[in-house]
């Protein structure tokens, strides 16, 4: 090792033999730096500083003590390895060994949070047909509102259709009575999406959902906002009635259709044109409109039905044109933000028998003062292709989270010497 023959140069006068003549003026070079005090090698470092040359299992004590010892703190790799140069000791890989370290310290992996970056990639849903898929979700509880407490809110995923209705309860039977007018109007979807919540998971709901052959698809327990496009027109309606309701919030519920009709005549990027186009395949008519005499309005008087007639049909006529348009404008853009948000995110593989950590996201309100929120490790027992993870308890219970919850975890097992020693007394 270069410390061995450092050291031997210095003690013993003695140089390694078969080195190179180019080796040779750079041993020389370095060698300035050193210097022998028996039994202790120093070196001269960068800043002037003497420190002494440690490895073997003595650097590996001196580096556990400078990271979680009584004066360590646990902090990161950088700042111990300061720790470590400000104690007047040095050895060539300090850095290397000390994010070594910090990489496989229990009390160290099992802080922090969950960030953006820790998401997985996204995975679009991308409908072909019109009302066949339908994501559904409760807004609330709101003050009360003519004895109503919360909104029911479905959304089409690929006109982005929004319908919402006032509920004085969030319980199975009004969530099974929305539906079955929700299907009168607009058809038998395919597949309805939810979270976990128990009014959407119950006898009640499945007989429902059998009776009309429809499938219902579960957000992960851990992971609720899978319906991303719900949340989307969740946000928006609130924010919609945030700022028309004024002071009287109790008047909510009475504002609720007005912010119907302004979600659904609004401009979506996604689709590029508005729901109700979407659906009805015009434009629609607003009471602006005929206040201050728009171009239709003024021509109404004069207006010829047969004209009238045809220009209807041919609406209608392009309206299947118009969804293509719609589906394609979707897709492209959901591509475009997926590629963004990718590439933003973490580059992390699992695999089946990798040891994890769980991020409790429960322990919100009441979880204590300097108490981790990151359980386990658990035993990865199966990977599905959409950001799903399967783990393995020791009861036997495996439950499903979405990868966004777990980090890897790598125990603490880390090399008995970081740095082997050697003899290196000269012959």
């Amino acid at each position: 090792m270069v410390r061995a023959d450092f050291r031997n140069y210095h003690a013993g006068n003695f140089v390694k033999k078969g080195m190179s003549s180019q080796q040779k003026r750079k041993f020389f070079k370095d060698a300035k730096h050193y210097y022998w005090d028996d039994p202790y090698l120093f070196k001269i470092c960068a800043d002037q500083v003497i420190r002494r040359c440690v490895f073997g299992k003595e650097a590996n004590e001196i580096l556990m003590a400078c990271h979680n010892g009584p004066t360590g703190g646990h902090h990161s790799a950088n700042y111990t390895a300061r720790k470590v140069f400000d104690s007047g000791f040095f050895w060539p890989t300090i850095y290397k060994d000390a994010i070594n370290l910090v990489k496989h310290c229990d009390a160290c992996q099992r802080q922090g949070k969950i960030s953006q970056r820790d998401e997985m990639p996204q995975n679009a849903i991308q409908v072909c047909e019109i009302f066949d898929l339908w994501g559904i979700d409760f807004m609330g509880p709101f003050p009360s509102s003519r004895g109503n407490k919360y909104i029911l809110v479905a959304v089409d995923y690929l006109s982005k259709w929004v319908e919402a209705k006032a509920l004085p309860t969030n319980d199975a039977r009004v969530v099974c009575k929305f539906l079955k007018s929700l299907f009168a109007r607009f058809g038998t979807p395919r597949a309805i999406i939810s979270d976990r919540g128990t009014h959407f998971c119950n006898d009640q709901f499945s007989k429902v959902m059998a009776k009309y052959g429809v499938t219902h698809r579960l957000s992960t327990p851990y992971h609720p906002q899978t319906s991303g496009q719900v949340e989307v027109s969740n946000r928006g309606i609130k924010r919609i009635l945030e700022r028309t309701i004024g002071e009287n919030r109790a008047s909510w519920s009475d504002k609720l259709d007005d912010a119907l009709w302004a979600f659904r005549t609004a401009y979506k990027t996604p689709i590029g044109c508005t729901p109700y186009r979407l659906v009805y395949g015009k434009a629609c008519h607003l009471p602006i409109e005929l206040e201050h005499k728009a171009f239709w309005a003024l021509k109404q008087t004069n207006l010829d039905l047969n004209l009238a007639g045809k220009n209807r049909k041919s609406q209608i006529n392009e309206l299947n044109e118009l969804r293509d348009e719609a589906y394609e404008n979707s897709l492209l853009y959901k591509e475009k933000t997926k590629r963004l948000h990718d590439s933003k995110i973490k580059n992390r593989v699992f695999n089946v028998g990798d040891q994890v950590l769980l991020f409790n996201s429960r322990l919100k309100i009441f979880s204590g003062k300097l108490k981790s929120r990151w359980s386990g490790p658990f035993t990865i027992a199966n990977v599905y292709p959409y950001g799903t993870i399967e783990l393995f308890q020791k009861d036997g219970q495996n439950f499903k989270v979405n990868g966004h919850r777990v980090k890897h975890y790598f125990g603490e097992d880390v090399p008995k010497e970081i740095i082997p020693d050697v003899k290196t007394d000269p012959p």
